[in-house]
């Protein structure tokens, strides 16, 4: 039977982020923590369970394991294992190792993870046999890897694999906890690179446990509830809350791609109540419930998270649930998770009117204890935030964030650090967004675009995302994206766009006049008099989301020429 637990695991003496599981275990020890799919060679893929208790104890061994294998406090540890119980077991294995995991999307491409390895330095390297095979072909961190351990068969690629260190990790009882400090490093998260260069972002363990506490109280998640986290980072926080984790059938590099048959009947299955997921899926799986005349009943929350949210999708997805469920969009960033936050309840008809004239993506409220402001645009480093102009309500500029979950440093690059962050009188860091925003009178957020993909034409100054909103109500359209081409200062903004499907010669006339009488309806596109028609959008590998404009600037630039 499970019995309460009063430690509470946020504090001084359980700062070790690790203690969100250790007291979960403790308070529901038979509650299921995870559902995975495992495959054989015969047959399809099925799910297996495991408890809280059966996921602590695993982590136990495999942290009593790392130390007998020399994986000690603070050893960097470069994790790559496929979503799945050894995944969860061990990055929260590492934790209450002491060791320092870090993080790399895999679908940035190997030059990138080779560059991200290559500053992170891993000592050890905890990978499926794939992963390990390019390490050892591609040279990844062969300057500083020393302790490796594969998922599968190691086949001559030297080290261990799990089933040897959890022999190492032997029949010991009792759990493996290293004692930490809430300043202390916790891991190192590269970012996507979809923006610029990917950063190792430091997170340290009151990153983490602000985190879990802001999304807790953001959303009103309750222990029990059972959670479909299509990004596998996020997953990471359903054991901490108490969540019963569903880790879905799909490649999540590729989340546009995901089967919505497929997520639906797992949501089915198990009677999911929460989803995450990027807008790329939810407009994949909204379509499709919406065309299968489908209501997914047990779901009761979804949070969509990566990029701006398009009103259609949010409309899409609440036809594809029941009136008392919730969804919300939260904004943030690697470097500061969650900002701030609003839910399809408080998109009305009016907000609508206000985003599709071009005001900007409106993103809520900062979620509490979070401080935003707007500064002046430039291109300086900060040492303090007396040195920067705020803007008034209403007017775009530079967003700046500070709170308990705002990261101070990025791993060996000290200008991009100094670019980013600065502190204030009272020694709180603020983390530069790397976004331009305004804030209104309601104290809401307002997302207008990126900084560095604003279109500077020597008369105006066009951020992108206000734009591209116009645009987007184009019912032809898949999406738009509004890029500068020449010398900043003396740029032409050019409308790309991605169309529905294949159209005549005299449809995409049609369209092409459409959108160049809509640029002249509104006072913040009158200078865009080129349309160019795209085949497809590269967008992020995180998300699938974020539109790469500095890559379509670039072929727009051509396709002018």
């Amino acid at each position: 039977m499970d019995m309460p637990v009063e430690k509470t695991w946020n504090t001084e003496e359980f700062s070790n982020v690790a203690n969100a599981l250790s007291l979960q275990a403790l308070r529901q020890p038979n509650a299921i923590a995870i559902h995975y799919p495992t495959s054989g060679a015969f047959r399809k893929n099925q799910y297996q369970s495991c408890t809280y208790l059966e996921l602590n104890e695993l982590s136990d061994c495999y942290a009593r394991g790392l130390h007998q294998y020399g994986i000690l406090p603070g050893t960097r540890t470069a994790l790559m294992l496929t979503p799945g119980l050894d995944f969860f077991a061990m990055f929260f294995a590492l934790f209450k190792a002491g060791a320092v995991p870090v993080l790399i999307d895999p679908g940035i491409g190997r030059n990138s993870l080779k560059q991200c390895l290559a500053e992170a330095e891993p000592k050890a390297f905890i990978g499926v046999t794939k992963a390990h095979f390019a390490r050892k072909i591609l040279g990844w961190a062969k300057e500083s890897c020393e302790l490796l351990v594969s998922a599968g068969p190691t086949l001559g690629l030297g080290g261990i694999n799990l089933k040897k260190l959890k022999e190492m990790g032997g029949p010991a009882t009792g759990e493996t906890l290293h004692t930490v400090k809430p300043e202390d490093i916790a891991a190192i998260l590269f970012t996507s690179g979809s923006t610029g260069v990917p950063k190792g972002v430091v997170y340290r363990h009151r990153h983490f446990n602000a985190q879990v506490q802001m999304l807790k109280n953001a959303f009103n998640i309750e222990p029990g509830e059972v959670s479909l986290p299509t990004f596998p980072p996020f997953a990471l926080f359903d054991p901490a809350l108490g969540m019963t984790t569903i880790v879905p059938d799909m490649d999540p590099t590729r989340p546009a791609d995901a089967d919505p048959e497929k997520l639906v009947n797992t949501i089915n299955q198990f009677k999911v109540t929460n989803i995450f997921g990027s807008p790329a899926l939810l407009d994949t799986l909204s379509r499709y419930c919406v065309d299968q005349q489908i209501r997914m009943e047990s779901v009761m929350r979804v949070i969509s998270a990566g990029a701006a949210v398009p009103v259609r999708t949010i409309r899409r997805m609440e036809n594809s649930l029941y009136r008392d469920s919730k969804i919300h969009t939260p904004y943030g960033a690697t470097e500061c998770l969650p900002v701030s936050s609003i839910s399809a309840s408080e998109i009305d008809d009016r907000l609508v009117d206000k985003i599709e004239s071009g005001d900007g993506v409106c993103v809520g409220k900062p979620v509490q204890p979070n401080k935003v402001r707007i500064i002046r645009i430039s291109e300086m480093a900060f040492n303090d935030i007396s040195e920067t102009t705020e803007m008034p309500l209403g007017m775009p500029g530079e967003i700046v964030v500070t709170g308990p979950t705002c990261t101070d440093s990025y791993w060996k690059r000290d200008h991009d650090t100094a670019m980013s962050k600065f502190t204030d009188e009272s020694g709180n860091t603020w983390h530069r967004m790397g976004d331009v925003g305004i804030m209104d009178g309601l104290g809401r957020l307002w997302y207008c675009g990126r900084v560095s993909q604003r279109i500077e034409t020597g008369k105006e100054t066009l951020f992108a995302d206000q734009c591209e909103a116009i645009f987007n109500q184009h019912p032809d359209l898949v999406r738009s994206a509004v890029v500068g081409i020449g010398t900043p200062g003396r740029q032409t903004p050019v409308l790309c766009i991605e169309v529905n499907g294949k159209l005549s010669p005299v449809e995409s006339e049609r369209v092409h006049f459409d959108l160049l009488q809509l640029a002249q309806a509104h006072s913040i596109t009158r200078s865009i008099r080129s349309v160019l028609f795209h085949p497809g959008f590269p967008v992020d590998i995180r998300h699938n989301s974020k539109i790469g404009r500095e890559e379509l600037a670039a072929w727009a630039e051509k396709k002018m020429q």
